[in-house]
């Protein structure tokens, strides 16, 4: 039995939620539901526009796979996260919330100096996030942060898309998907957010070149990677890179590929207050029921089930009670 069932690697950053109007994101010059990275001078002028606000805001720590590792661990599952965080607070903070909901890591006492990533995340009333991120030492993630025999020890290995806006970012996903394959490591890779596909499309495809197992996805990331405006053409596409993935359709629901069929997942029916991290928790939940043995059509309706309660709160994720709470409802534990 594999030591962690999910191994994940991406950007650890400390999200600030702070509810804004589409008139702010105008003035701000923000482009809306997309993530977009900023410098720290770029990230202090956001802040500053939006400083009668901060005293409201929800801090969490975040970034996209850190958001599903600890969904998974926090239902059940094994999960080990590599990032890279400063000998900072924010550093100490994102180390112990790793901790605290039962995700191993590789850091000692040792840390670099430096600045651990930041994210605002800005909420409008329609529910939809736009973030602007400012990596910090996340930045400079490379093949050093890969952890081999955690990889080996890992059922699966999780991609975020995240990782193709870097050279060493890139690279340390590219080691990560050959050491998995060499380990017999089932790979999955989420496509993260539509920017990186738009703006990204060689380093994803580099990340997807020769297969990998499963592809995370929503409806207009699926259809900007295949280029089309057709989903079935891109359901078809994606089939030819991915043993299965599924594209998420927020109200509509979710189209699974299992590896044999399609399955539409019903969505559910919520009155949703903030979109940060659901994708991320679908995923987490996936993972979670893919280690009790479920099959991937129960996997994507328990994770449906998850996406739609992190939707109606705010911050990325559930508490642990809430978590256990809907895990027990939904398995009749």
């Amino acid at each position: 039995m594999p030591k962690h069932f999910v191994y994940a690697i991406g950007a650890a950053l400390v999200d600030t939620e702070i509810s804004v109007s589409d008139h702010d994101l105008e003035q701000l010059g923000i482009e809306k539901g997309m993530m977009t990275l900023v410098d720290e001078a770029r990230q202090a002028e956001i802040t500053h526009y939006l400083a009668d606000r901060l005293s409201s805001a929800n801090h969490a720590c975040g970034g996209s796979a850190g958001n599903s590792v600890i969904a998974a661990s926090q239902f059940g599952a094994p999960a080990y996260m590599s990032c890279l965080v400063a000998n900072d607070t924010d550093g100490d903070i994102y180390l112990a919330d790793l901790e605290a909901s039962g995700v191993a890591h590789g850091f000692d006492d040792e840390r670099r100096a430096g600045t651990t990533g930041k994210c605002l995340v800005l909420i409008t009333p329609d529910a939809e996030r736009s973030m602007n991120t400012f990596l910090g030492l996340s930045e400079t993630l490379s093949i050093t942060e890969v952890n081999e025999s955690a990889i080996a020890a890992s059922s699966w290995v999780y991609l975020e898309g995240y990782l193709v806006t870097s050279s060493t970012g890139h690279a340390a996903a590219l080691k990560t998907k050959e050491i998995a394959e060499a380990n017999n490591t089932k790979v999955a890779v989420s496509f993260s957010d539509p920017g990186m596909v738009t703006f990204f499309r060689d380093n994803m495809n580099a990340m997807l070149e020769g297969g990998v197992n499963f592809v995370f996805c929503n409806e207009i990331e699926a259809l900007e990677w295949a280029q089309t405006e057709d989903l079935d053409d891109a359901a078809v596409k994606l089939a030819s890179i991915c043993e299965s993935y599924v594209i998420t359709r927020g109200a509509n629901g979710a189209l699974l590929y299992d590896g044999e069929q399609r399955h539409t997942i019903a969505s559910q029916k919520v009155d949703a207050v903030n979109t940060n991290g659901a994708g991320d928790m679908f995923a987490g939940a996936f993972f979670y029921a893919l280690w009790r043995g479920t099959s991937m059509v129960s996997a994507c309706e328990f994770a449906s089930k998850a996406a739609g309660a992190v939707v109606c709160q705010p911050g990325p994720r559930l508490s642990l009670a809430a978590s256990a709470m809907l895990r027990n409802a939904h398995f009749d534990e």
